[in-house]
Order: structure tokens, then sequence, then C-alpha cells
């Protein structure tokens, strides 16, 4: 016989605090293994978050509406019927939450050990870690090697610091089987009477309603959403980088021509600069590179990440994942998808924390150019101003009308300097004005 302690879970590496959208289960209900019990809004989507163990939920101590820290204690789930009681009263008299002084999340969406005797990530997951001789892989990467009978200690992690990702589960089954993602919380051993359990797998919660902007009233101080929360954390980080730009004037007659030809297709514009960036990347790998105290991270794959302005307010990145190898039927389908599903706050964190590269479009407000904050982990980002007509001189002499679009482009001054990012640009443009159709190909 047990009382549980259900913890707030680290939804993605950034997430601090969680948000608690509404509570599945009310108190007294029974709760099954797996059984969804509360959604909580993380950084930048809501996610369900699903019971571990059977039994009945006993007491809400964080109510819908409130938010709480990382490793923070937000109900009670007794394992009996008759200990409802019990835990409730464990409640009121406040020993349950606060005696959880030392609980965190580490990066990889797993709770840190508490102060008691823990039981290590991989009682829960059969997956160890690396920090103490174990295997690193995200929530996403377990929950597929698991389906897909792949054994995670023979493969080599493609993301940050080593991390094994779904992209490296798939390459090793041969296969692009997509799965949904699962975040396995580690609980703590138990404790005398209190046993402290973080809830288990969590997967992307069911769309909800749109949240309407609110309305400014003279006056009023309107409290941060978030998201709009997660945004100011990682523009005061940018603040700690040493940045420059540089701009460019790229002719877009060519590009113009073929977006009007394959339109009809379900081709996007924003489909088709992503590509372009990427395809330009392949030549310049340290403007996909990052900083990092032990050097440049040079990754192996070109995932763009472009920047969506959300309804109820601030920036989410939705990212295009290998945008130099997909081609852009492909490629414009997953955005629309990724718009779609970022917007009803449905995106799973590897589809808007993975990027390597950041392209930001203004362009389509008619803003003709504008400088842009380099993301946190990032090396670079692009800024894409509005094509308009103008009057140049031509190759034969002659005055004529080109379309033309401003791009300036952030850059960060550790590891690339500023031959690098014209050179980049200087591609860039020559592929856009020259050869467009190899974007198809």
């Amino acid at each position: 016989m047990s009382i549980y302690e259900v913890f707030m879970p680290a939804l993605s590496s950034t997430m601090t605090e969680g948000k608690i959208v509404s509570w599945v289960k009310s108190p007294g209900e029974k709760v099954e293994k797996g059984e969804t019990v509360v959604v909580v809004e993380s950084d930048k989507a809501d996610m369900d978050v699903e019971s571990f163990y059977e039994g009945y939920l006993a007491h809400i101590l964080v109510q819908a509406g409130d938010t709480a820290s990382v490793g923070a204690a937000i109900a009670l789930l007794a394992e009996t019927e008759a200990e409802i009681e019990t835990a409730i009263q464990q409640a009121s008299s406040g020993s349950t939450a606060a005696k959880q002084e030392a609980t965190a999340a580490t990066s990889g969406g797993q709770m840190a050990q508490t102060t008691t005797v823990a039981t290590p990530a991989a009682s829960q997951n059969g997956t160890p870690s690396h920090s103490n001789g174990r295997i690193v892989a995200s929530p996403r990467a377990r929950k597929l090697a698991k389906e897909l009978k792949v054994d995670l200690s023979g493969i080599s992690g493609s993301g940050p610091h080593g991390r094994i990702v779904a992209e490296d589960v798939e390459a090793s089954a041969g296969t692009s089987k997509q799965a949904a993602t699962v975040t396995h919380i580690a609980p703590s051993q138990p404790a005398p009477t209190v046993t402290p359990v973080a809830p288990a797998p969590t997967k992307v919660a069911p769309p909800p309603a749109p949240t309407p902007a609110v309305a400014a009233v003279p006056g009023q101080v309107v409290p941060l959403t978030t998201l709009q929360n997660a945004v100011v954390r990682n523009m005061v980080v940018s603040l700690s980088v040493p940045v420059f730009h540089v701009g460019y004037t790229i002719t877009t007659d060519a590009l113009d021509k073929l977006y009007k030809q394959i339109k009809s297709k379900g081709v996007t514009m924003t489909a088709l600069l992503a590509k372009a960036v990427a395809v330009t990347l392949q030549k310049h790998p340290l403007l996909n590179a990052s900083y990092s105290e032990q050097g440049i991270v040079y990754h192996s794959s070109i995932n763009v990440a472009v920047a969506v302005a959300m309804d109820d307010g601030g920036l989410i990145t939705p990212v295009l994942q290998n945008a130099d190898i997909v081609d852009i039927y492909s490629l414009s389908r997953n955005w629309k998808s990724l718009v779609d599903r970022a917007r009803a706050k449905q995106l799973q964190p590897e589809e808007y924390n993975s990027g390597t590269f950041t392209v930001s479009n203004l362009g389509m407000f008619g803003v003709d150019r504008f400088d842009a904050i380099l993301p946190p982990g990032q090396g670079s980002i692009l800024a894409i101003g509005a094509s308009r007509p103008q009057v140049v001189a031509t190759a034969e002499g002659l005055f004529g009308i080109k379309q033309q679009m401003q791009v300036n482009i952030t850059c960060d001054h550790r590891i690339i300097y500023g031959a690098h990012a014209a050179a980049f640009l200087q591609d860039l443009a020559k592929l856009i004005e020259t050869n467009p159709e190899s974007l198809t190909l």
C-alpha cells in the first residue's frame, strides 16, 4: 500500500515550469496505468501526462490555470481507495511536496534523483544514461527503438552532446516509420510513508480550442503567456553572444517564375526558401554549426527552423529536418503540417528545438529589411525581406525592372567571420538567381 506524488514533468530541455491546462481526472476517480491524468502546458506545446501506476487520484495540489516548477508535486495518487483520506490528510499537513527540496529535471526530460535513495532511470524505461555509464537518448528515440526492436547501445547519437535522436534509430533500423513521442519520468525509491513517483509517458494532447489574444486595456498589466516567457528567456541568453550582420541583395525573377509553375502542386515559398538555404549550407557547414565551450559543433544534419508568430502571442520555430535532402513537395507538406500543429500547440519538442539554422521571413508582411536575433544554440539566422520591383542596370548597359529582395544574416562572431557569411550569401544568391530549378530535383 502506497501513496505516490505526481510530479510536474520536464517536457523539454528548456522547460523550468509548467502550467496546468486541465485535470482529466477528478479527485477520487480510478486511474489506470497509462491513462491520461492531466494536460500540462510546456514552453511551446500542450502535452498529455499519463499515469505510470494504477490507483486513485486522491488530491490535486496544483489547480488548473496554476503553474509549478519542474519536479514539484502537483497531485497525490493513492494505490487503494482506502488510502485516499490518508493522502488528503498528508496534503493538508504539508508533509508531501515540501519535503522534495532537491528534485530537478535533466535536459533529457528525466527527473533527477532526490535526496533519498533513488532508482536509476533505467529501471523505468530499460535504457541507461551516459552520465553514469548509460545511454543518452531522446524520449521519442526510446519509444521508436522499442517499437522497431533496435538496440540503442549500438547506435551513435547525432543529437546535442551525442544524444541519440529518432532519426538515428530510423537510420539504424532502415526505416522512416514515425512514432509518437513518449517521455518517461524516473521515479524515486519509496520513502517511509510516501513514494515519490513522477508521471510517465507523455504524448501530444488533442487540439485545444484556440486561445484568443488578450485585448490590451489602457493601464492594465497583462501577464506573459508561457510561450512569451520562453521567448524572453531565449532573448536574454542571446544578449551574451557577440554577433554581426551582413546584408545582400538577391534578384528573385527566376525563383518567382518557378514558384508560379509549381505553386499548384502545393509548394510554398517558405519551403522553397528553406530548401535554397539548406542546399547552400551543404557547401558552408560552418554556417550550420554552433559554438560550445569545447569548440565548434558541426551538426550532422541540416535542420532549418522557420520563425512563426503565434496567434495568442509569442514566437515558435518549427523545424524542417534534413531540409537539404527532402524533396520540395514533401518539404512543403511537412511545413503545412508543422504550422497547423504549432498553432494548435501540438508540436513535439524535437519539432521545434532541433534547428541548426533559422530563417525569419518578414517579407510576407512587406518588410524591406531587418535584423534578426540569433537563437540560443545556433550559429546563424537569416532575415528575409520582401521581394519588390527595382530599377536596375542590365548587362547591356540599359535600365530594366527586376524583382529583388534584401536578406540579412546574423552570425555568432565567436566561430563565424564576415568572409564566411559573405561567401554563403553569394552562393545563396547564385542558386536563387541562376538555378532555382535544381531545388525541385
